[in-house]
C-alpha cells in the first residue's frame, strides 16, 4: 500500500490510499478519484516529503544531520515571505521587487507554473523540528 497527498485543480488537498503507484495512475486516468470537497475528478498527487525513518542506523543519522543543516542554514540566509511567496518571486523576476533569497509556502500548482514560466525555486520539505 501507499499513501499519497493529493489536490484537485481547485487546490484542495486530501490523502488516500492505494496499492501502488499504478494503482492510482490507473484510477486518476478513468476519473474514479474524486475531490471530497468538491467531487472534481482532475486528481494530482501533491508534493511530498520523503519518510527518513528514525532508526539508530549511523547513516541515517547523518543523512538527518545533513537536512538539518541544510534547512538551518536556508533558513539563516533568506527572508521569509510566507505564504506570498510565488507573487515575490515573480515581481522578483519581472524586476517589480528587489532579487534577494527569499523562502516561504506554494501550493503544489503554485510551484509548477512558476518552473514552467522559468522561475528557479527549490523546494525543501519542512524539518520535524518545525512542527510540520
Amino acid at each position: 500500500m501507499i499513501h499519497y497527498r493529493l489536490v484537485c485543480d481547485a487546490d484542495h488537498e486530501f490523502e488516500s490510499w492505494f496499492r501502488d503507484s499504478a494503482g492510482f495512475d490507473a484510477q486518476a486516468a478513468q476519473d474514479l478519484i474524486h475531490c471530497p470537497f468538491c467531487q472534481s475528478t482532475k486528481i494530482t498527487r501533491a508534493v511530498m516529503a520523503p519518510h527518513v525513518a528514525r532508526t539508530h542506523d549511523p547513516d541515517a543519522a547523518k543523512l538527518r544531520e545533513a537536512l538539518d543543516a541544510l534547512r538551518e542554514k536556508i533558513v539563516e540566509n533568506t527572508e521569509d515571505v510566507g505564504d506570498s511567496f510565488p507573487d515575490e518571486a515573480r515581481r522578483m523576476e519581472d524586476g517589480a521587487s528587489q532579487r534577494r533569497a527569499i523562502r516561504g509556502r506554494a501550493s503544489f500548482e503554485e510551484a509548477r507554473a512558476l518552473l514552467e514560466d522559468g522561475i528557479e525555486i527549490f523546494p525543501v520539505p519542512s524539518g520535524s523540528r518545525e512542527g510540520h
